[in-house]
């Protein structure tokens, strides 16, 4: 519907004028503005608004471009263009995955350390001689003396020391190599596409 004559038109960037003749078509309508500037604009970019006004969504800078052409009564008026412009949005799209597949390999090495053992030495020291009682165990350094008794018949009976046993201990170093068995992993990355992404397996997982 072509608006009417008159009706007053607001843009959107401020600038007011009377809507002066809806043109020859229901292409364009010529606006006379406030600062004595005729215009003409799209017919369908005009808005009615409820006081029966019209708004124009565009500024006066981008409706604007082209020289002046003269209309059929021989004065100026400006013919805009509309600009049109490019929204670009960005949306995820799945483009294939891979395979991640894990391999145990198993390995063995010789672990080969010094341990600490206790060895023991028993030497056996003659005594014979006499003593008033038992000998109680006693130490000489790393060496335990044990005292071995023995009754023996003489003029009189006496107690006699036998013998002593000397109980030594030392450390020594030895080796015993033994295998181990030890474990690692490799992964091997194979490349999917989407289709092959719904097939699984024990040893693998898919990640995107």
């Amino acid at each position: 519907m072509q608006p009417l004559n008159a009706a007053v038109i607001v843009s959107q960037d401020g600038h007011r004028g009377v809507i002066e003749s809806p043109g020859s078509s229901d292409t364009y309508t010529l606006l006379r503005l406030d600062d004595g500037r005729q215009v003409a604009v799209s017919t369908d970019s005009l808005i009615l608004q409820g006081d029966g006004s019209y708004y124009l969504p565009h500024s006066l800078a981008e409706v604007v471009k082209e020289p002046r052409h003269l209309d059929q009564t021989g004065e100026s008026v400006v013919v805009p263009v509309l600009v049109e412009e490019l929204e670009i949005q960005k949306r995820q799209v799945e483009s294939g995955g891979v395979r991640i597949t894990k391999v145990v390999h198993e390995r063995e090495e010789v672990i080969d350390e010094p341990l600490l053992e206790e060895r023991l030495s028993v030497k056996r020291v003659p005594i014979n001689r006499p003593v008033d009682g038992p000998v109680p165990i006693r130490y000489q350094g790393n060496t335990m003396i044990v005292s071995l008794l023995e009754e023996t018949w003489v003029v009189e009976k006496r107690l006699m020391l036998k013998e002593e046993l000397h109980i030594s201990k030392e450390q020594v170093e030895v080796r015993r190599p033994q295998p181990v068995t030890l474990r690692s992993e490799e992964a091997f990355v194979t490349p999917l596409n989407p289709t092959d992404r719904s097939e699984g397996g024990d040893a693998s997982a898919d990640i995107d």
